[in-house]
């Protein structure tokens, strides 16, 4: 009876091992990292109606980096065809984070009319990433490890907020940062013509 059982034990064994493992799942793409250039504005709008800017308005400090993705990043490109929104933050700011959320609404809002720029001073780039998706921060993000681009701004701590006009107007700053109804009110009265 042993000598019966033992062929087909191999057989089972055989055939068992011979069987095609399943192919493993493709892993998930890693998603874009957010503050890249996936965050760049689109056209600007036909009906873009902007306020002069004053003649006395010094220029604003034209910066380059990159973005949180690597993409070059000229400050000038985009002021040459309206006026930009500079945001400087770090992820472990509180003060930062408790207004990022309304910023960051205000920044959809304007969508390509106005462009909102971040700038991440001295910051860990995972880090920064753990910022910009829990706030859902849709705009450009430019990481400044050096803190290069705050010193030509004169930012000492964050947050802060910069309005330059379209060319390059340095219009306003706001350290401490600025809330997003206010900002809002500021962009209507300084950059925005015929805005309801």
């Amino acid at each position: 009876m042993r000598r019966a059982l033992l062929p087909l034990l191999l057989a089972a064994a055989l055939l068992g091992g011979c069987s095609t493992p399943e192919p493993e799942p493709e892993p998930a793409p890693a998603p874009a990292p957010a503050g890249g250039a996936a965050a760049l504005p689109g056209p600007v709008p036909a009906d873009l109606a902007l306020r002069p800017a004053p003649g006395t308005a010094p220029a604003a400090p034209a910066f380059t980096g990159a973005l949180t993705d690597g993409t070059p990043f000229a400050a000038a490109e985009l002021w040459a065809q309206r006026p930009v929104v500079l945001i400087f933050f770090n992820s472990w700011c509180t003060t930062c984070a408790s207004s990022q959320a309304a910023l960051s609404e205000l920044a959809r809002s304007y969508r390509d009319r106005v462009i909102f720029v971040g700038v991440a001073g001295a910051d860990q780039a995972d880090e920064v990433q753990d910022y910009l998706r829990a706030h859902r921060v849709e705009y450009p993000v430019v990481l400044d490890d050096q803190q290069t681009i705050w010193r030509s701004y004169a930012v000492r701590e964050p947050p802060a907020v910069v309005l330059v006009a379209k060319g390059g107007a340095l219009l306003r700053g706001w350290p401490g940062g600025l809330d997003a109804p206010t900002l809002d009110r500021r962009l209507r009265e300084l950059v925005l013509a015929d805005q309801p």
